[in-house]
């Protein structure tokens, strides 16, 4: 019966209160024998636990504070990302039926996979990511676990900043009315980029704890629900087909019975076109799978974010991943829906691109396309902690905290960020590969990997219902990367662009 009193004892170190996975394990052994030799109660032990100087954390050297709200949105933050402008096409290309099918199984499985890594945090007291690996691997384990992370996370950050790019220079174009673009420095994506990176997403990398990120977050997640109301509002006011569908008769002196042919038939194609698809299987379908496997990615700051609750439990934990990913299960699907419903099979891989056909100038979507780069903007930040925290992992896993090397972390890591995005012309097909790999490791992989190796057999033998499900688990990711992987080289064979994105 040692193995179940362990797990209990490890479930009482304090946040942040453990080394390197060794301590959890010799912790409990020395409490018992305390009870056996000297009558000492593990309450006592507890409290030698909490004060004992030798046991400060190499990463956070505070107890967590962050409320179970705050959490919500950080968590809430990390999985929603670009990906959802490009939810509507998902479904245009499956279908509302096999869509919904789709991101019902995606948001279980993620759940699963969270429920895996917290039950191995339990375990071995360890709420860090590339530390459970390092438990269940050695070093090797942990290195992999850590690039992996910071591959995946560095690929994210590119996206976003490459969308702060790409779409500012438009939008202060539409505010300043004017139908080309200027050679003004304001009007340079690579300045603007660089602007917005310095001024607002580094001095909010620079906090020291993740949990003060809650009240960005929350602001960002308030702008995609704008942007979904709009998403919303939108269908009942876009007519369908667009404006310029059949406008051919406006150029043109037919006669009327010639009008009234060309009206009917514009009329039937119209029909045709504004007609929702439910089950739907073509060449784009099998790309838009990859894209929905990898919509809840948020599993590196899933620790990070546990180490910081307030009165943590894993309960808890799961209990706020549970309402996170719930959130954004419904955002997604409303977004997809809606956008899918107001412009059929000629919706577009980024939704937005698609109202601008319909006016340009559009005050309301000119509005959600500033939320939109905000919530983009502020979400950085979040998806930056991991990385750093890898980092530190790696190289400076025995040494205190220091504000000097936490600012240069950042400071190198944005810099680097912005490099790619400005001089890599092909950045984005570069991380489609990198988050092909490191995703399905770090969402399906890795999690049950960690789970079978760490969980105790005297708890959980090897062929016991939960073990055999984990590695069923494994099995699947290095399916979807196999896949992923594929579509990717057979789009590169082919020398087409197919539409992307991870996350």
């Amino acid at each position: 019966m040692e193995a179940p009193l362990q797990t209990e004892m490890v479930e009482l170190v304090p946040n942040g209160k453990h080394l390197e996975g060794l301590l959890p394990v010799v912790t409990p052994t020395a409490c018992i024998q305390r009870i056996e030799d000297s009558r000492q109660s593990c309450a006592e032990g507890k409290g030698f636990l909490q004060k004992s100087p030798s046991k400060e954390p190499h990463f956070t050297d505070f107890e967590g504070k962050t409320s179970f709200g705050m959490s919500v949105f950080n968590l809430s933050n990390a999985i929603m990302g670009s990906g959802i402008l490009g939810l509507a096409y998902a479904m245009a290309n499956t279908g509302i039926v096999l869509f919904l099918f789709l991101l019902t199984a995606v948001a279980l499985l993620s759940s699963y996979s969270i429920h895996l890594l917290l039950k191995s945090s339990g375990v071995v007291g360890i709420r860090a990511y590339e530390q459970l690996g390092y438990h269940a691997f050695g070093t090797p384990g942990k290195l992999v676990a850590a690039v992996a992370i910071t591959l995946q996370n560095i690929g994210a950050m590119s996206s976003y900043l490459y969308i702060i790019k790409s779409e500012l220079p438009l939008v202060i174009q539409t505010f300043l009315n004017l139908d080309d673009q200027t050679s003004d420095w304001y009007m340079n994506g690579n300045y603007l980029v660089i602007l917005v990176s310095v001024i607002i997403i580094l001095p909010l990398a620079l906090m020291r704890q993740l949990g003060y990120l809650g009240y960005s977050s929350g602001f960002s997640l308030s702008c995609m629900v704008f942007f979904l109301i709009a998403v919303i509002y939108k269908k009942f006011h876009v007519s369908c087909p667009l404006p310029s569908f059949g406008n051919t008769t406006d150029n043109f002196n037919y006669t009327e019975v010639m009008e009234e042919k060309v009206q009917v038939q514009v009329e039937t194609e119209a029909s045709a076109f504004c007609t929702p698809s439910y089950f739907t299987l073509n060449s784009q379908t099998a790309y838009t799978i990859p894209i929905m496997a990898f919509a809840f990615v948020c599993h590196p700051e899933v620790l990070p974010i546990y180490t910081e609750l307030k009165d943590p439990s894993k309960k808890k934990m799961q209990h706020i991943s549970n309402l996170s990913i719930s959130v954004m299960y419904v955002m997604y699907f409303l977004a997809a829906l809606f956008g899918y419903l107001t412009f059929y099979d000629s919706v577009e891989s980024e939704l937005l691109h698609t109202y601008i056909r319909v006016d340009p100038f559009d005050v309301l979507i000119l509005c959600v396309r500033v939320a939109v780069l905000t919530a983009v903007t502020l979400t950085v930040p979040i998806v930056l902690f991991p990385v750093r925290r890898a980092i530190q992992q790696i190289l400076f896993q025995n040494q205190e905290f220091n504000w000097l090397r936490h600012v240069l972390i950042a400071t190198g890591l944005l810099t680097f960020i912005n490099l790619l995005v400005i001089f890599a012309p092909n950045i984005l097909g570069i991380f489609g590969v990198i988050g092909a790999t490191s995703a399905p490791c770090l969402i399906f992989i890795f999690p049950a990997i960690f789970y079978f190796r760490i969980v105790p057999t005297e708890k959980e033998p090897a062929r016991s219902t939960p073990k055999i499900l984990a590695l069923c688990f494994a099995v699947l990711g290095f399916l979807l990367m196999t896949m992923s992987l594929s579509f990717i080289i057979i789009d590169w064979i082919s020398g087409t662009s197919q539409p992307g994105g991870s996350h």
